[in-house]
């Protein structure tokens, strides 16, 4: 804590004890010794001199002398007239310590004041004068020992006319340091020390250049408005204005702009009239400010557009937390720049709330190791969660500890789910229903599934679950939905709080007690509209599902994982009831479906998705019934028992997955069906051997594939007719016969990506892959010795690939490819030169060597006018780059780790739009 200054002659009355006086002079961190002539006439001043110095040799505290029309020999010798006022205590036998203390204060680094006339002062400078007022001066990040030199600085060309007055700015001076080193050190700040690193260098403190703008991006209670403060507190000194504002105040932007610049520009007299007033007057006066200014919890781009446009002086920082990415994105704000806040780890978690808890000490013997361990799991690394919690327990014993825990395990913590429900409160209808689906049902789901899901559910899902992981309600890696447990928590609250003890009045199901208790009832018109369950055979029996599917009649969500991996019964079918899948489904998923088809009473009008995965079934419909599935968009009956399928059912079909299905041996496609169909995955489909399927349907006018993914193993013949006129075919192949390419490659396929990576043994790629001329990207990988050399035909090629390829050189036909944007080269150990044309490559963005043997890169690269990246790495016998590198404008990332680069050129400098280098 910060303890305030204490002056004897005005906050320590006479008749005090000095005891009072000296546990003040012990509880506070640094002191300012003002001497003057008649310093040593008063023992209660010698007294505190002596005590100050004890603290200083014991404590580390620190002292700072300020000699007021004193010389600093006459305090260290006792000489002139401090000797005369000092003989009088001649007979105290305290005089030596005095003496002693006398001479330590007075050989510190100090100042020293000269009174010219009618008590004013000259000072009388240490160091070198600089010119400065108190209130806009800033120090860099020195130690408090080194702040001495600084105060010199300020005080040297200004007069004072009271010595109180040079008191008063050196202690204000030394106050703001401790709070600033107070603040950076704060005691809550556990796990921010590398995050700290990481936003420093993207500051980039004392470069000039074009004031940058910063992002940091995470959930409520991450931290961000913390590691925002305690860098503003760490840099804040090296700008000529600083401020840290609130976006999300209630005033509105016109009064953020007035307070802005009311702190930033030190005017008690500042108005702004209107939000356009605002810019007018920032656009006139900050421009020739260099500031540090610090945009807290901005929720919409009209704040940045009033507050943080482009009218900065070069070497500014804006900082600028938020929950939602999409702002800082539309404002400009480059992506390498945004800083997402990541979650504590186990152990910064345990070391905060240790902190919180116990005030920083180890946890008492009393508590048992296994409950702080669930208590800080049970925050999953939430800093918020984990200050709530120990300031809620602290001072608790373990008994109580353990019935919060219990609680929480059904009732959320309030503090932390308010933070977190403003993220979902600023969404719109539509994508607080997104999200509460993927809260109570899609954690852990892989996105494309999840897409899939919630189309079928009428939402516009893939925008959807953009806009919830740029607020920082999900989380994508690796295609993977993932969401924080309060995050999550949060979700299955807000389904259930309006209705916390009638489980069939909320909108959603997942507790299997819950649902069992649902299917038991009569739910009626009340009944959820969405269920995700687990089927345990043994607790919920048959007769229970069977009953309980009859009554739902508003259900259109059924998710159901259990068929194959538990005891069911092996007659167990659902042909045997009047109704038990309701007809209002729009997306049915039954993971392990038990049943042969479909039931029977089903009439699945209303159905967009079907997955049923690892099921039983055969046909869709029993005794060759044809129901046609008009709105169907997905179906997934991969590794099932499926023998024979008839997309004439299906019409609007865009997803099929059959992949893994042993028993298929056919598709029927009727003439004029399958327009819409953009995915069908036959991979594992071991019977089914002929794709003739759709060469005959090439020749129909009607059929018309848009965009069609294909992926097959073990083909023996693909369709090579001429007159096919399939606008858009991706094929990837797996696996053929003798890992020999596709003889069918340059039939006329309108083919736009071939990956031909798997070919391992592939030796020779004939001319005929140039017949794909809507090729968009293509991939060789292998032994291949070379590439074809019309290459040049692949008008349409935008990123082409070679990996661990036996390729010297590339055919100068690649040189005509207008149209490619990426041109990686990996592993290609026998590559030693490029074409001296490369340069010719208009639209090239991205140019990757890596662990090739070029010696030398052609100087026409740099008229690669739009080429952002450029990586060089491990090229091992690359010593050189081309000295008018500078001239690439657009060049924005720069890698030359593990070459033998030995200088670079001047012209580098030239490179403006460079965010990071790697040598």
């Amino acid at each position: 804590m910060l303890t305030p200054t204490i002056r004897d002659n005005e906050e320590l009355e006479k008749g005090k004890q000095i005891d009072e006086l000296f546990k003040a002079i012990e509880e506070s961190r640094f002191f300012i010794i003002v001497f003057s002539k008649n310093y040593a006439s008063s023992s209660w001043c010698l007294k505190e001199v002596t005590k100050i110095m004890e603290c200083q040799d014991e404590k580390e505290q620190i002292a700072y002398p300020l000699f007021y029309d004193v010389e600093p020999s006459d305090i260290r010798y006792q000489t002139g007239p401090v000797g005369r006022v000092i003989f009088k205590h001649k007979t105290n036998e305290q005089i030596k310590k005095w003496e002693n203390a006398l001479e330590s204060a007075s050989n510190l680094v100090g100042w020293n004041l000269k009174n010219i006339s009618n008590g004013s002062l000259s000072p009388s400078p240490l160091f070198s004068p600089v010119s400065t007022t108190a209130k806009n001066h800033n120090f860099p990040q020195l130690s408090l020992k080194n702040t001495a030199a600084y105060i010199d600085l300020l005080i040297s060309n200004i007069l004072y006319t009271h010595e109180a007055e040079a008191i008063k700015i050196i202690v204000e001076i030394f106050s703001l340091k401790l709070h600033s080193h107070h603040l950076i050190n704060d005691e809550n700040l556990i796990g921010m020390e590398h995050r700290m690193q990481d936003l420093e260098w993207s500051l980039m403190i004392g470069l000039n250049d074009k004031a940058r703008m910063i992002g940091i991006k995470g959930m409520g209670g991450i931290g961000k408005t913390t590691l925002a403060r305690a860098i503003f507190n760490k840099v804040s000194s090296h700008f000529e204005g600083e401020d840290v504002r609130e976006v999300s105040e209630k005033k509105g932007l016109q009064s953020l702009q007035e307070k802005v610049l009311l702190d930033v520009l030190n005017d008690e007299h500042m108005r702004v009239g209107s939000v356009y007033d605002g810019k007018k007057i920032m656009k006139m006066r900050l421009p020739y400010i260099k500031i540090l200014l610090v945009l807290d919890d901005v929720d919409n781009a009209k704040q940045l557009e009033a507050l943080a446009g482009d009218w900065f002086k070069d070497g500014s920082r804006i900082i600028i937390t938020t929950r939602d990415e999409k702002v800082l994105l539309a404002h400009g704000v480059k992506v390498n720049w945004i800083h997402d806040v990541g979650l504590l780890s186990d152990k910064e978690a345990v070391s905060l709330f240790v902190r919180c808890a116990f005030n920083g000490y180890n946890i008492p013997d009393q508590w048992c190791i296994d409950l702080s361990v669930k208590l800080v799991c049970y925050a999953a690394g939430l800093p918020l969660t984990i200050k709530v919690l120990g300031s809620l327990l602290r001072g608790e014993d373990v008994i109580v500890c353990r019935d919060v825990l219990k609680r929480l395990e059904t009732i959320p913590n309030w503090e932390t789910l308010e933070v977190l429900e403003i993220s979902y409160d600023g969404l719109e209808d539509d994508h607080k229903e997104i999200f509460l689906h993927v809260a109570c049902f899609m954690t852990g789901l892989d996105k494309d599934t999840a897409i899939e899901m919630l189309d079928s559910c009428g939402f516009s899902a893939a925008y959807g679950l953009k806009i919830l992981e740029q607020k920082s309600l999900i989380t994508i890696l690796n295609d993977e939905l993932g969401m924080h447990d309060k995050i999550e928590e949060l979700g299955k609250n807000i389904v259930r709080r309006s209705h916390p003890h009638e489980p069939n009045k909320h909108s959603r199901l997942w507790i299997p007690e819950e649902i069992e208790e649902l299917f038991s009832g009569d739910s009626g018109t009340e009944a959820p509209t969405c269920i995700g369950m687990e089927l345990d055979a043994e607790e919920l029996p048959p007769e229970i599902i069977r009953k309980g599917l009859g009554n739902l009649n508003k259900l259109r969500y059924l998710n159901v994982i259990g068929g194959f991996g538990v005891c069911l019964p092996s007659d167990w079918t659902f042909d045997q009831t009047k109704q038990y899948v309701p007809n209002s489904l729009q997306f049915l998923g039954w993971n392990g479906y038990p049943g042969l088809s479909l039931p029977q009473t089903f009439r699945a009008n209303n159905l967009v998705g079907l997955e049923l995965p690892r099921s039983r079934i055969v046909q869709l419909w029993e005794r060759g019934e044809r129901k046609v599935l008009k709105k169907l968009r997905f179906l997934d009956l991969s590794d099932s028992m499926l023998r024979t399928l008839d997309l004439g059912m299906t019409p609007n079909l865009e997803s099929l997955d059959l992949s893994g299905c042993d028993d298929l041996t056919e598709l029927h496609v009727p003439a004029g069906c399958q327009q819409r169909l953009v995915h069908l995955d036959l991979v594992g489909c071991s019977r089914f051997t002929s794709f003739l399927f759709i060469k005959r349907l090439e020749s129909l006018e009607l059929f018309s594939f848009p965009k069609l993914s294909v992926h097959v193993e073990c083909l023996e013949e693909l369709p090579r007719d001429s007159r096919n006129n399939l606008p858009m075919l991706q094929f990837k192949f797996n696996y053929f016969k003798e890992e020999e390419e596709p003889s069918s490659t340059g039939s006329g396929f309108k083919c736009v990506y071939l990956d031909l990576k798997p070919c391992t043994k592939l030796e020779s790629v004939s001319g005929s892959i140039c017949g794909l001329q809507h090729l968009r990207r293509l991939r060789f990988y292998g032994c291949i010795p070379e590439v074809p050399n019309d290459l040049d035909v692949l008008k349409c090629l935008e990123k082409l690939t070679l990996s661990s390829t036996h390729i010297k050189c590339l055919p100068d036909s690649v040189c005509m490819l207008k149209r490619l944007k990426s041109l990686r080269l990996r592993d290609c150990m026998h590559l030693e030169e490029l074409p001296e044309n490369l340069g010719c490559l208009e639209s090239l963005e991205k140019l990757s060597l890596l662990s090739t043997s070029i010696r030398r890169l052609p100087d026409s690269i740099c008229m690669l006018n739009r080429l952002k990246i450029l990586r060089l790495q491990s090229c091992l016998l690359l010593e050189e780059v081309p000295k008018d590198l500078g001239r690439l404008a657009c060049l924005e990332k720069l890698n030359l780790i593990s070459a033998s680069i030995k200088y670079l050129p001047d012209s580098i400098c030239m490179l403006k739009q460079l965010e990071s280098s790697a040598t």
